[in-house]
C-alpha cells in the first residue's frame, strides 16, 4: 500500500467512525440513563439530582436512573464514572469535593478530572453556613475572630473529616482572618453537628439544609455565611465578605459530567434538557426553599468555572495541610 492510499484509508476510517458516533448520538438515548451520584441517599447531591432525574426520564424519554456509589469522600462513585462507556448512557452528579478537591487530597486517585470528565452543567451552588454553640460569647464573625485572638489556640471547630469541605472553608478563613482555630475532625457532619449542639466544639461549617432545622429550634446560632452574596434561606446572616474578611467566597456545588469521550451532541442534548429542567418555576421554588441554589449554566461556561476551581481549591489545600492516604 503506498503512503497516498494509506493516508485515504485513514481518512476514510476516520470518517466513518465519525458518522457512526454522529448516528449513535440522534438514535440516543434508546435505553435507560444512569446517573452516578457518589454519596448515600438522602444527602444533598442525592436529593438534587433526583429532582433532576424525575424529570429527565419523560424529556428523553427513557428511564433516568439514580445509582447511589458512596464511599472515600465521593471518590469510589466517581472513579466508576471515569471508566464508565463514553456512550452517553453514564453521568455523574460530581461535586466540588469529588471533581476540585480530591485531585489534590488523595496521593492516590482512579480518575483525572480534566483529562476523565467532560462538564455538562452546573445544576447548584450550595452556601456553608458558619454556626457555633449558643454558649459562646461570638453573636457574629467579628465577635469570634475577637474571641480567637484573645485566647490563641483555645477554640475549635469540627468538620466531616479532614480535607472535607466543612474542614477546608474554616481553615481558609481561620487563615483568612489571621486565628487559630483547633480541627476537629469526625467521620461525617452528624457527628460534627451532635458535638456543637453538645458543647464539645465550639464552631462548624455545614450546608443549609443540615444546619437550618437547629437553628429555627434555636440549638445553634448562624454567624456568617460564606459565598459573596447572602443567601435566601437565612437573609438576615451576614456573609463573612460583609464582616471584615475581605474577598473571602467559598462555597460547595453539585454538577453533572460524563466520561470525556462522550458525544458533543448528546453532551449538548443533556445540557439543553438540563437547563430547562432548573429554569422551572417550581423546580427553582423547590431547591431554594431546601437551601439550593439553583445554575443551570451553558457547558462552556460550567467549563470555565470548574477549570477556575480546580486551581483553587488545589491552593486551599494546600495551604490546609489536608492529605488522605
Amino acid at each position: 500500500m503506498t503512503r497516498a492510499m494509506y493516508y485515504v484509508c485513514t481518512l476514510l476510517a476516520s470518517a466513518a467512525c465519525l458518522y457512526g458516533a454522529e448516528a449513535s448520538a440522534q438514535q440516543w438515548p434508546n435505553r435507560a440513563v444512569r446517573i452516578i451520584v457518589p454519596f448515600p441517599p438522602g444527602q444533598a447531591a442525592d436529593i438534587i439530582t433526583r429532582i433532576v432525574a424525575e424529570r429527565l426520564t419523560p424529556a428523553l424519554g427513557q428511564q433516568v436512573i439514580v445509582d447511589n456509589r458512596p464511599g472515600a469522600g465521593a471518590a469510589v462513585g466517581t472513579e466508576i464514572g471515569a471508566k464508565s462507556a463514553p456512550d452517553g448512557y453514564t453521568f455523574v452528579a460530581g461535586g466540588s469535593a469529588a471533581l476540585a478537591i480530591n485531585p489534590h487530597l488523595y496521593k492516590k486517585l482512579g480518575y483525572d478530572t480534566p483529562r476523565d470528565f467532560a462538564p455538562v452543567t452546573q445544576l447548584v451552588d450550595i452556601a456553608m453556613v458558619f454556626v457555633v454553640n449558643p454558649s459562646l460569647a461570638a453573636q457574629n464573625l467579628k465577635d469570634l475572630i475577637q474571641l480567637a485572638k484573645q485566647r490563641p489556640g483555645e477554640l475549635n471547630y469540627g468538620s466531616s473529616g479532614s480535607g472535607s469541605t466543612s474542614h477546608l472553608v474554616t481553615a481558609a478563613l481561620a487563615a483568612r482572618a489571621g486565628i487559630t482555630l483547633i480541627h476537629v475532625p469526625y467521620k461525617g457532619a452528624v457527628q460534627s453537628l451532635t458535638d456543637l449542639i453538645t458543647g464539645q466544639v465550639m464552631l462548624v461549617a455545614d450546608t443549609p439544609p443540615t444546619v437550618v432545622p437547629h437553628i429555627q429550634s434555636k440549638k445553634i446560632r448562624p454567624i456568617a455565611t460564606s459565598m459573596s452574596k447572602r443567601i435566601p434561606q437565612l437573609p438576615d446572616v451576614p456573609t463573612v465578605d460583609e464582616q471584615g474578611v475581605r474577598g473571602y467566597n467559598l462555597n460547595t456545588w453539585t454538577s453533572i459530567v460524563a466520561p470525556k469521550a462522550t458525544p458533543e451532541a448528546i453532551l449538548d442534548r443533556m445540557n439543553a434538557e438540563i437547563v430547562k429542567i432548573i429554569a422551572q418555576p417550581e423546580v427553582q421554588k423547590r431547591l431554594i426553599e431546601m437551601g439550593f441554589i439553583p445554575v443551570g449554566n451553558s457547558r462552556e461556561q460550567f467549563g470555565t468555572f470548574l477549570a477556575a476551581e480546580y486551581s483553587n481549591w488545589a491552593k486551599i489545600v494546600q495551604a490546609s495541610g489536608a492529605k488522605v492516604d
